[in-house]
Parts: C-alpha cells; sequence; structure tokens
C-alpha cells in the first residue's frame, strides 16, 4: 500500500516536470520572456525538448530502480518510505537545475539575437474584462469553515467519550502512528489546523482575484482566454481543495471520537482516494489553464511589443515590483501564481497561517 501510494506521487510529480515546459505562457521560456516574433525559434523548442526528455529518462530509471531493489531486497516499510521520498526530492531537484541551466541559455540567446530591442514596448489593459471573471466569491470558501466550527461543537459535546490518547499524526496506511494525552485542546488540534488551512484559502482567493490582469499587446485574445482561466480553474480547484480537505480532516476527527467506526481497509482507501483527486484536479488544473488560448489566431502589430519585465523576475521565478500593487502574479514556469515579494501583504497571507500551524503543531 505504501509503494502504491510512493509510485502515484513520483509518476505524477514526474509527468508534471515534464510537461511544464508546454504548459507556461507561449511568451514565456524558461522564466524569460520572448517577443512574439521569435516565440517559435529552433533554439527555444531543442532546450524545451532536452529539459522534458532529462526528467523523463532519470524518472523511469529511478522508478526501474526503485522497483527492482523493492522486489530483491523485500525492504521494511521504513525504508520504503525514505527511498520513495528521496526519488521525489531527486525529481525536483534536478528539474530546477535544468530550469536554471536553460534559464541561464535562453537569457544569453536572448541577448545575443537582440531580441525586441528596436520595438517599442506597450503595456495593454482591458477595462472590460473585469466582467468577465468567473473566479468564485468569498462567501463560498466560508462554507468549509462552518462545518469546522459544527466539528468543534461535536468534538466538545462527545468530549467524555474521548479516548484518553489522541491519535496526531498518521501513517501511510492511514492508521495512527503518533499520540498526544487527551485535553481540551489536543482534542481539537485537527479541527483548528483545518480552520487555518481554510482561511488560508479565502486569502489566497481574494488576493488573487484583487490582482491585476496582464494582456499581451501582441496576442491579446489569447492572453485575455488564458488570464481569464487562470483566475476560473484557480478559484475552483482552491475550492475543490478547501473541500477535501474539510472532508479528510473531518473523517480523520470522526473516527478518533468514535473508535472502530471503520475497518482498516477503509483508513486506507479515504487517504488514498483524497490523493488521487487532488492529483487529478492539479492534472486538470494544469492542463486547462496551460492550453487555454492556445489555438487562437494571433495578429501581433508591426513596432510594438509587451513591456519586457524580466527585471522584476529574478532567474525567471521570483518576482519583486514595488510599482506593481498586485499581491499574487501568473508564475513564469509553472502554472499557477506566485508571491510579489515587494507586497508585504503576500508574506502575511502565506506565511501567517503557516507559523500558526507549526506553533499549534509545537505546542499540542
Amino acid at each position: 500500500m505504501t509503494l502504491m501510494i510512493f509510485l502515484t506521487i513520483i509518476l505524477f510529480l514526474a509527468a508534471i516536470e515534464i510537461s511544464i515546459p508546454f504548459l507556461v505562457k507561449r511568451d514565456v521560456v524558461f522564466g524569460v520572456s520572448i517577443p512574439e516574433g521569435h516565440i517559435k525559434d529552433a533554439k527555444l523548442a531543442s532546450y524545451k525538448r532536452r529539459y522534458s526528455l532529462s526528467i523523463f529518462f532519470i524518472s523511469v530509471a529511478s522508478i526501474a530502480f526503485y522497483l527492482l531493489w523493492i522486489n530483491h531486497d523485500n525492504p521494511v516499510e521504513e525504508l520504503i518510505v525514505l527511498y520513495g521520498t528521496a526519488i521525489q526530492l531527486g525529481i525536483i531537484f534536478l528539474s530546477m537545475a535544468l530550469y536554471f541551466y536553460f534559464h541561464a541559455k535562453t537569457m544569453k540567446r536572448k541577448k545575443e539575437q537582440k531580441w525586441g530591442e528596436n520595438f517599442k514596448k506597450v503595456k495593454m489593459a482591458d477595462l472590460a474584462i473585469r466582467s468577465q471573471d468567473e473566479m468564485l466569491p468569498w462567501y463560498l470558501f466560508v462554507l468549509p469553515m462552518a462545518v469546522t466550527v459544527g466539528l468543534i461543537a461535536y468534538t466538545a459535546v462527545q468530549y467524555r467519550i474521548l479516548p484518553e490518547q489522541i491519535p496526531f499524526h498518521w501513517g501511510a496506511d492511514g492508521m495512527p502512528d503518533s499520540f498526544k494525552a487527551k485535553n481540551p485542546f489536543s482534542v481539537n488540534v485537527l479541527p483548528i489546523i483545518l480552520f487555518i488551512m481554510q482561511l488560508l484559502f479565502l486569502g489566497i482567493n481574494e488576493a488573487t482575484k484583487r490582482s491585476g490582469i496582464k494582456l499581451s499587446v501582441a496576442n491579446t485574445e489569447a492572453s485575455r482566454i488564458r488570464q481569464l482561466a487562470l483566475r476560473k480553474y484557480s478559484s475552483w480547484f482552491m475550492f475543490m481543495t478547501s473541500t477535501l480537505i474539510t472532508m479528510l480532516f473531518s473523517f480523520l476527527q470522526l473516527t478518533t471520537i468514535h473508535e472502530g467506526l471503520v475497518g482498516s481497509v477503509v483508513m486506507f482507501a479515504v487517504p488514498f482516494i483524497f490523493l488521487l483527486i487532488i492529483l487529478i484536479g492539479t492534472a486538470v488544473f494544469a492542463i486547462k489553464v496551460g492550453t487555454a488560448g492556445e489555438h487562437t489566431e494571433t495578429h501581433p502589430v508591426e513596432g510594438i511589443s509587451d513591456f519586457d519585465d524580466d527585471l522584476y523576475w529574478r532567474a525567471g521565478i521570483f518576482y519583486f515590483n514595488k510599482n506593481d500593487p498586485s499581491i499574487f502574479v501568473e508564475k513564469r514556469f509553472g502554472v499557477g501564481w506566485t508571491i510579489n515579494l515587494a507586497n508585504p501583504i503576500g508574506y502575511l497571507i502565506i506565511f501567517g497561517p503557516l507559523v500558526i500551524i507549526f506553533l499549534i503543531a509545537f505546542l499540542a
């Protein structure tokens, strides 16, 4: 069962990393903005292929050796977890190393070829596009919070029947493997952490809703479709994730209150199904956004190009722009959002809840 979980995660991680160069915006290659007329440059296309093929072959080899080792040595579960985690970290490290390598090569090629230097740089805004925004309203994210409040109330009512040792951590098989002594705080750690996570999703949704919608002057219609798709599907994905986490945490809390409520098979199946739905949802989100507007006909305007904001992107990953009021902006490598590091509100939204969760886990 543990092997199944780790293989699922490794395969999904490898597939996402392999696909990333082909899911980002057409005019951004390895974190570098590319003028419309050079998007189909053969060198850039070869960089993307080399990146993806390198991760593909390394991932296949790692998985093959992982399975052969398990079949030959029949290791204990702890070692399966350890090596499975090492493979995941290895794929992430490899993808980052390759990204920085090809980011440098792309930047060098752009400078050597002097792409866009003779064009007039223009920023484009569409005041009517906000009316087409389909991000979910804030009050939908409050609904899972209401469930959590009810869960805390139910826990208080059932306090006397709770076991003296409260599960605090669950293993890969879905069974609890770490416990804390029963007290009014420890019995509510799980729903409290859940509530903070729900606040995090609400905060991110509202912050992204207020972020700027950036259109391309060279490909206005395609960028409009992509921006609207990114906002719509990221909002739905966050709501789906918040709802699924609420269901999972509620399930774990109820099995703590009512010992023996379900069997070991269900205890394993529920977290595994949760993982599968999250992974499938992530893949659908990435594909929906990554392919939005791809087949739209372009009508580039002679002599002008989009404003080159490469100077605001450190290594094409970290965005730092004091002049941009947006808290979150679209990633340059990957699908989704990243923080504007020059806006302190972003730190508060992301790291504030995480610090509180770590403090709760420490105090418990």
